[in-house]
């Protein structure tokens, strides 16, 4: 119990940290740095101290240069004098500008560098904790891996955005406020303590204000994970959403968490608008404070007016940093609290308890593959007190197949989780050849067993990849080795209709298969595999009936002499000396052989056996005689031992009453029973070797730890013991030669494991691309590949605002933008205003008094003005631009839920790309209107209002400066070009390595098993690699184009006052004239700027503006599914397909379906029969209005069932009169009822789960009919027995279910609303005999009740109770009738599928 209670514990921990665990400090900006990023920071740091220190020597200058006009204005120094050193003075500042240009972009440089370090770091070390965290800390994350992931990837990006430019340029500043503060100081020491005497109530204002922010922000990203997961969930159920019309709902769920989190964001962006405005009010009135002193002083003589104007500079420029970092706050303030929560939810990850490190533990030299289960009790972590196993005692003997049977939900699955260490038992021991598997290695362990599940997991990888990843060398497995374990999976025929056959890619999760195609894809992988120790849970139950007889024939080959584990539902694979356990509410209710638990009366085995009795039967010929081969024989009649080396003659048959040949047979004493249970507690390794031959057990001595787990080609062929021997005594020789040879082919399994626990340090180790590539045999990641760039122009961006918004909101966007305005002409009126106070120190003494007063109240006035605009600039247009996003999120999300399947199939992002646009896409392009239009609006109000005014005032000076315009400019647009391209280039990295993340963690369990751990690290290494490697240069390019841009400024400001002393000796201006333009283009050039620095930022929202604006701009409204405008309350006729063809868009030269025609009459109950892939789903998803039906029949294929040629109704699905496209497909879905092949549930209660897509008011969405409901799908005691009931909470983060129990809420969810047509695929595959003879039941109901009932199936069960069956055949219409009347056809189509296959000699 300790165990759970500290899984929970971490669970709180990470999830619901309290604000004091999470009280972000700035050295959580820093919590990923190693010693490898040092030298990074410090040239980072000492390039930012030296640029840093420019601003102040550029304020000494600027003092020497006006204390020269000064003095030249009162007649103090001579003309040629003030010439000369003016001209000194320019020439100091072209040197100084010339050194900003190197200084500033490598500080740049630098820093973006450390940003991507940093990131890079972060992601390292979070996937490293996730990869070793075990599978019990993902079940209990209640928020679901699905918003957790994109969590942590957002906090990633805020903080690299926060350590890149944003910290550099704060650092900057304050090196920048502390020279200033010490030239001002040196300068008039008194003055400026007077001057600055407000700056520390400031400080603490702006303090009170951030710390005030902090929790917002994390309930901000609280609110924004919860989003993210309703995203996410419906994106990747977007077929059942569609089908039970709940788009609408889950629009509304989004909606309102969007509304939440923009409450927290406007909250941040008020207090950030605050700071900003009482800091600009402080900047700007110092001065009156300051100036009667320093006038004062000047008068005394104490200091000359140049001392006074150095000092008033140096304060203007430190209080201007101040002002320059508010912007930065927020980015900063989000960066250390990701920082912060990343170190945290790191630290909890690691606190908890990881998996075994693959070092650890013993490793034996042989796995034979006994096991032995010892009492074993379980109950899973996210189940509470529900056990899952109640002291089970089991044994596997090794070389042999032993059969796993028991309802849904009886532990079944549980076996393999624990025989894998996903979990540990709770009491009791599991032993393998007598070694505890506690005690093992935990990677030699999973490397010698082999799960194959009934949901089997492919990974977004081409379909020979994913076989040759059940190999640990997955570099060297040749197509040959492949094809030979496709040949055991029964996958020829699908390789060969794929368009690239092995090397076409099956999709994320193999979505381009059908639900058989990826499971004999699993078991092709797991013949690769080839390990000691295979359970197939479930492998083969969406097969068709010949199909699993044929892998099953082929696996019983395969296995002969291994440890094989079968759980099953179906019995019919059970031989008559096979041995099997029956599980039932977590015991053991039945054990023996077949032979023997048949015979038990009301065993669970009797019962089933009189099912296969009547099975048998049925597929009897006229004459008697039964459809069957050695394959038959093998898979039921008798044990492996017998039959599967040994020939059968073509004239054997098996005896066509099951029953009775087993009765003839003694019964198992229970002394065998005891004997084979003794045998397992007694165990120890080799124990059971007697079994082999002297000769095999020898080979066996010799052969290397591995060769347990080495290929060896599909040996289908029967062979007596000699040749098994002689062929072992040759492997075993051979083994010797490989590994004298090729070591690491040779010990090819455990060098992989062992270095599992050491990825880390590998990696720092490995920074050579071609070294990685060589070395992981794996491509990197084409970037380009990554989304569409199709990067939108910042005025194309802008123009979508004012349509996004409703009245209130432009009303808000126009009062910012107003309010920007004021604020930037307020920048040169009080550099006009600030220049005539200054130039009363040129005027005589006894006239200053009252010039002063005047220009001294002038500046306090425009002070306040700029103070208030400021504020309601900054809050006003985050208000807008929070607007905007939600409006596009809105309409993002709105328009992608109505895209039709197809659109989901062909997108070459991934769905998780998807959730990431409409997340931290969306937070980052608000920049845009909420900081960067406001400072692109001031800019350029400042330039136009600076230089109108300085053309009037000195327009020959104003030309000069303008004529630097389209430099400045050229060099401004390339920056912003450029920085766009990579900022582009860079976004796209992180999304690849957010979708290796994702593929990872969301496989976790399938990674595991398979330990491809080291596979995928590797993947995800590569792509970081490539991801910082496109940082590096954009560090470089930006660096070297941002340099110049900012060096170029102080040219531009030596050009200035070299001319203005020009002008001013030639007389042709006065003094005060020339200080006023002079002033003026120095605030208007400085402040322009000043956007220079965002351009980086500006690129990067603008690359996530275009993602989130092309997802806005979707088509609506304009799919197929749209067209109809019918309205049908009931089902007006016969379901009819009519010449029906149909090719997927994502294989347009393959059809699936080829004239397909047949009729399913209201009230009747049609069965959909075929071989995997033979194209029953599509048919489904075709009714359903999933995909736009294809009108071109093809010529060359054709139908025996198919309307006459020419038809007008050829390539139409008709519902009564009705075409299917004329029907509004939301009102016609509302009439069905539909369970897909492998169903899921949504976050939410069982009781949610049932009534979803009902509305709200409806009569069904009752207590009463949920509980009908789930009485008729048979999942009504299951409910009973969960402490909540209906209240339970299943769906991601949730009660984890099993297969057969999430099938039956699937099935009460279809019944809960009482459809007029109810369409079920496979219903039954994942429920035990019991409860699919309840569903059979149900549905015969259903159907005397007036339901038309469509079923997708393989069990001949539910074929025999069906009105009607059609056979497809390679996407055609093979046969259509009764059950009856179907295997009553000699060589019927349907009869050689259901006996095996073969047809009568």
């Amino acid at each position: 119990m300790n165990g759970k209670q500290d899984l929970r514990a971490s669970h709180d921990d990470l999830e619901h940290l309290s604000q004091e665990q999470i009280r972000a400090q700035w050295r959580s900006l820093f919590e990923f740095m190693n010693r490898r990023h040092a030298g990074v920071l410090a040239v980072a740091i000492l390039l930012s101290i030296a640029s840093g220190i420019v601003v102040p020597t550029l304020a000494y200058f600027l003092g020497r240069i006006f204390n020269l006009f000064a003095d030249y204005a009162v007649k103090q120094i001579t003309g040629a004098t003030f010439s000369s050193k003016v001209s000194r003075y320019c020439l100091y500042l072209v040197a100084l500008g010339s050194a900003n240009w190197l200084l500033n972009g490598g500080f740049f440089a630098f820093w973006v560098a450390f940003g991507e370090l940093q990131a890079n770091s972060a992601r390292q070390k979070l996937y490293d904790a996730m990869l070793h965290k075990e599978i019990a800390w993902y079940d209990t994350r209640r928020s679901g891996m699905s918003a957790i992931i994109p969590r942590f990837q957002a906090q990633i990006r805020d903080l690299q955005l926060a350590v890149s430019q944003p910290f550099g340029f704060s650092l900057q500043y304050m090196v920048t406020l502390v020279a200033s503060l010490g030239l001002a100081l040196y300068s008039a020491w008194d003055l400026s303590l007077i001057t600055i005497a407000s700056l520390p109530l400031g400080t603490l204002f702006v303090s009170w204000i951030s710390s005030r922010m902090q929790p917002t922000i994390e309930m901000q990203n609280t609110e924004l994970g919860a989003a993210s997961k309703i995203c996410s969930n419906a994106f990747h159920n977007i077929e059942m959403i569609k089908c039970l019309n709940g788009q609408n709902k889950e629009l509304r769920s989004y909606l309102e968490i969007i509304k939440r989190a923009a409450y927290q964001y406007l909250k941040v962006a008020h207090g950030n608008a605050l700071q900003i405005g009482v800091i600009r009010m402080l900047v700007l009135s110092m001065f009156v404070q300051g100036f009667w002193y320093g006038d004062h002083i000047a008068e005394e003589g104490r200091k000359t007016a140049g001392d006074v104007l150095t000092a008033f500079w140096a304060c203007l420029m430190a209080m201007q940093t101040v002002e320059q970092l508010l912007p930065q706050m927020i980015v900063l303030e989000k960066g250390r609290i990701a920082g912060t929560t990343l170190a945290a939810g790191l630290t909890t990850i690691e606190r908890g308890k990881q998996v075994s490190e693959a070092t650890g533990g013993r490793i034996p030299r042989f796995c034979e593959g006994d096991i032995a289960f010892d009492r074993v009790s379980f109950s899973y972590p996210s189940q509470g007190s529900q056990i899952a196993l109640n002291n089970v005692s089991l044994f596997f003997p090794a070389g042999e197949t032993t059969f796993v049977l028991g309802r849904s939900g009886s532990g079944k699955s549980t076996l393999s989780n624990l025989l894998l260490r996903f979990y540990d038992p709770s009491s009791g021991s599991i032993r393998i050849d007598g070694e505890y598997t506690q005690e093992l290695n935990i990677g030699w362990l999973r490397n010698n067993i082999t799960v194959v599940q009934q949901h089997t997991i492919l990974f977004n990888e081409t379909l020979f990849r994913n076989i040759a990843l059940g190999h640990n060398d997955y570099g060297e497995v040749t197509k040959s080795e492949a094809k030979s374990c496709i040949d055991v999976a029964d996958l020829v025929n699908t390789v060969l209709e794929l368009p690239d056959g092995l090397d076409t890619s099956v999709g994320s999760d193999g979505s381009s298969l059908s639900g058989g195609q990826r499971q004999r894809v699993a078991i092709a992988r797991a013949r690769l595999r080839n390990t000691a120790i295979l359970i197939l849970d479930e492998a083969t139950n969406a097969l068709d009936y010949a199909s699993k007889q044929k892998v099953m024939q082929a696996i019983r080959k395969w296995r002969y002499g291994r440890t094989t584990i079968i759980v099953t539902h179906d019995v019919s694979q059970i031989g008559l000396d096979d041995y099997a356990y029956v599980l039932d509410e977590g015991r053991v209710t039945e054990e023996g052989y077949r032979r023997n638990l048949q015979l038990k009366k009301n065993g669970f085995l009797a019962r089933q056996s009189a099912i296969d009795a009547k099975r048998i039967a049925a597929s009897t010929t006229k004459n008697g005689r039964r459809l069957t081969n050695d394959r038959e024989l093998s898979l039921v009649g008798e044990s492996p031992r017998s039959s599967a080396c040994s020939p059968v003659s073509g004239g054997s048959h098996l005896d066509q009453n099951l029953i009775a040949m087993s009765k003839a047979l003694p019964p198992l004493p229970d002394a065998e029973i005891s004997q084979r249970r003794s045998r397992a507690m007694s165990i120890v390794p080799m124990a059971h070797i007697g079994r082999m031959t002297n000769a095999r057990r020898a080979s066996t001595l010799f052969q290397s730890p591995s060769r347990q787990m080495a290929f060896q080609p599909a040996d289908v062929a029967c062979t007596d013991l000699s040749t098994d021997i002689q062929t072992d005594d040759v492997r075993a020789r051979d083994s010797l030669l490989v590994s004298s040879r090729s070591p690491r082919r040779s010990m090819r399994r455990l060098p992989n494991l062992l270095t599992t626990s050491h990825l880390h340090e590998a990696r720092d180790d490995n920074w050579n691309l071609d070294k990685i590539d060589t070395e992981s045999n794996l491509p990197i990641p084409d970037l380009q590949q990554v989304l569409p760039r199709r990067l939108l122009t910042l005025r194309k961006i802008l123009r979508t605002v004012w349509p996004s918004l409703n009245k209130v909101d432009r009303t808000w966007l126009l009062g910012g933008y107003f309010f920007a305005v004021v604020h930037a002409a307020s920048t040169p009126v009080f550099s006009w205003v600030f220049s005539r106070l200054l130039a009363t120190f040129f005027k005589p003494r006894d006239s200053r008094s009252s010039e002063d007063l005047r220009w001294s109240m002038a500046v306090l006035g425009v002070a306040i003005v700029d103070a208030v605009s400021s504020y309601l600039m900054h809050f006003l247009l985050e208000r807008a631009g929070q607007a905007w996003v939600d409006s596009l999120r809105a309409e993002a999300m709105q328009r992608i839920l109505d895209q039709p399947k197809e659109w989901y199939d062909t997108r070459s992002d991934t769905l998780e790309q998807l959730v990431t646009s409409l997340d931290r896409s969306a937070e980052e392009m608000r920049n845009l209107i909420g900081r960067f239009s406001g400072f692109i609006l001031v800019a350029m109000t400042i330039v136009i209002t600076a230089l109108t005014w300085c053309l009037i005032v000195c327009w020959r000076l104003t030309v000069v400066g303008i004529s630097t315009g389209p430099i400045l400019y050229a060099i401004t647009r390339g920056f912003e070009v450029l920085s766009g391209r990579w900022e582009g280039h860079s976004n796209a990295a992180g999304e690849a390595i957010a979708n290796v993340f994702t593929e990872t963690f969301s496989n976790i369990r399938t990674i595991r098993a398979l330990t491809l751990e080291a596979y995928f690290h590797k993947k995800y290494d590569l792509a970081c690699f490539a991801a910082i490697k496109t940082g590096f240069r954009r560090a470089i390019l930006s660096g070297f184009f941002f340099g110049i841009s900012d060096g170029s400024v102080v040219l531009v400001c030596a050009l200035v006052f070299w001319y203005g002393g020009l002008l001013a000796t030639a007389e042709r201006y006065s003094v005060n004239s020339i200080i006023t333009v002079i002033t003026m283009l120095m605030f208007s050039i400085s402040g322009a700027n000043a956007i220079v620095a965002f351009i980086p930022q500006i690129n990067s929202s603008r690359d996530t503006a275009s993602q989130v604006l092309s997802l806005a701009s979707l088509p609506f409204r304009e799919s197929h599914e749209h067209k109809g405008r019918i309205r049908i309350s009931k089902l007006p006729g016969t379901i009819s397909f009519n010449n029906i063809s149909y090719h997927y868009a994502t294989h347009p030269k393959h059809d699936v379906l080829a004239s397909v025609s047949f009729s399913i009459p209201l009230k009747t109950f049609t069965v959909l029969a075929g071989a995997s892939g033979s194209g029953k789903s599509t048919l489904i998803a075709l009714l359903l209005g999933l995909y736009p039906l294809s009108q071109r029949p093809p010529a060359s294929r054709s139908s025996p069932f198919k309307n006459s040629p020419g038809s007008s109704l050829d390539g139409v699905i008709s519902i009564g009169q009705y075409p299917l496209s004329s029907l509004h497909l939301p009102t016609f879905r509302s009439l069905i009822g539909y369970v897909r092949q492998h169903p899921t549930l949504f976050p939410g209660t069982i009781a949610s789960n049932i009534i979803y897509g009902l509305p709200e008011d409806s009569q069904f969405a009752t207590d009463a009919s949920i509980r009908g409901a789930a009485i008729l799908a048979g999942i009504d005691g299951f409910i009973d027995s969960l402490p909540r009931g209906l209240s339970t909470l299943v769906g991601e983060g949730g009660t984890t279910l099993s297969g057969g129990q999430v099938q039956r809420v699937a099935i009460a969810r279809a019944l809960v609303r009482q459809p007029q047509l109810l369409i079920l695929d496979e219903p039954t595959s994942s429920l035990d005999p019991q409860g699919a003879r309840l569903v059979r039941d149900s549905l015969k109901k259903l159907v005397t009740g007036g339901v038309t009932v469509l079923v997708v199936t393989h069990s001949i069960e539910m074929m025999k109770v069906a009105d009607r069956i059609v056979l497809l055949e390679s996407g055609k219409v093979a046969e259509q009738g009764s059950f009856d009347r179907l295997m009553a056809i000699e060589k019927g189509q349907l009869k050689v599928l259901l006996a095996g296959g073969d047809e009568l000699a």
